[in-house]
């Protein structure tokens, strides 16, 4: 399997929940439902998603430090289709010089993840959320 060249989610490590969700909806942008106030809040875009969490919180979750030794506040994901395909990817960017952050594991919401770096230490999700169907172009779809 080669990994799918596709940006599904990107996640912004943001100070302030709540305030960063003002500024993006003051733009015009469409906050979707599946956000939980404070904690994460999900847009749509025309192509991939953007979400927006504490970025305390995102630092802790991939077992990185903070900013600016480790984790730099900014993370982009590619969902695929099951666990087993959230494994192979995994593999897959080890071999092509990934580092492998977080082996896939499951989540407390009920799907599957794993996180490498790049070569140039950007953080990278790949995941299986079972209540984000994927459509015909496999980009997950939001309530």
């Amino acid at each position: 399997m080669s990994v799918p060249p596709r940006v599904s989610l990107a996640t912004l490590g943001v100070a302030d929940v709540a305030r960063s969700t003002e500024f993006y909806e003051s733009l015009g942008w469409r906050l979707s439902p599946a956000s939980v106030p404070g904690v994460v809040s999900f847009f749509h875009t025309a192509g991939g998603l953007l979400s927006l969490v504490a970025a305390d919180h995102l630092a802790a979750d991939t077992n990185l430090p903070p900013a600016p030794a480790g984790f730099r506040g900014t993370m982009l994901a590619i969902n695929v289709d099951s666990p087993a395909a959230v494994d192979e990817a995994l593999r897959a960017v080890v071999r092509a010089g990934a580092t492998l952050v977080k082996a896939g594991g499951s989540a407390e919401w009920g799907g599957y993840l794993g996180y490498f770096t790049d070569p140039d230490g950007h953080l990278w999700e790949i995941t299986y959320n079972p209540g984000w169907p994927l459509d015909d172009r496999e980009i997950p779809r939001l309530p």
